[in-house]
């Protein structure tokens, strides 16, 4: 597999995790009915295809087309947690996978050799994601607050993060043996 090839399976991942990600809240947000909830959630939601267009658009630039992914980061996250009951619980795996999606985001800049047009989406999507955690997060703890059961968001936190370390060591590791193919 070529250098660009690799990119470009790399980006697809990104894509994907990112077009799942507006899934969920698109599914979110007739959960979230105040105003604040609304024009917050609408605005992550653009962000995120946003996302996966800047992905798709760097993919296209390297003279490729996104990879279809049948087994990406998320996807394996909800094969394990299953379906989130109630939404605190969707906005805990919301936090979890914003949380990821920086992580993986700032270790790919860090890297060595990465080339400026690849710096520029990292960076991009990179600074949506530190008001997406910090925006999801606090409505998170406000909504289990209200239904009585602040100590559930973070007993949900802490599940949801040791699930997303175990999935996401398998999919470094497949990725890794994709990219040496």
């Amino acid at each position: 597999m070529s250098a660009t090839e690799k990119q470009i399976l790399i980006f697809s991942f990104y894509r994907d995790a990112e077009l799942r990600g507006a899934r969920l809240l698109f599914n979110i947000i007739g959960h979230l009915k105040d105003g604040d909830s609304q024009l917050k959630m609408t605005k992550h939601l653009s962000d995120e295809t946003r996302h996966a267009w800047l992905w798709t658009r760097r993919i296209a630039d390297l003279g490729g087309s996104p990879v279809f992914v049948n087994d990406g980061y998320q996807r394996r996250l909800g094969m394990r947690i299953g379906v989130p009951r109630g939404i605190v619980e969707v906005l805990g795996l919301t936090v979890v996978v914003e949380e990821r999606a920086q992580s993986r985001y700032m270790a790919h800049a860090a890297l060595p050799n990465v080339d400026e047009a690849t710096l520029e989406v990292l960076k991009a999507v990179t600074e949506d994601e530190t008001w997406h955690l910090s925006w999801i997060e606090k409505k998170m703890r406000e909504i289990a607050r209200e239904e009585g059961s602040e100590g559930k968001a973070d007993e949900i936190l802490k599940r949801y993060r040791e699930i997303d370390r175990e999935v996401y060591a398998t999919l470094a590791q497949d990725e890794a043996a994709l990219l040496r193919a």
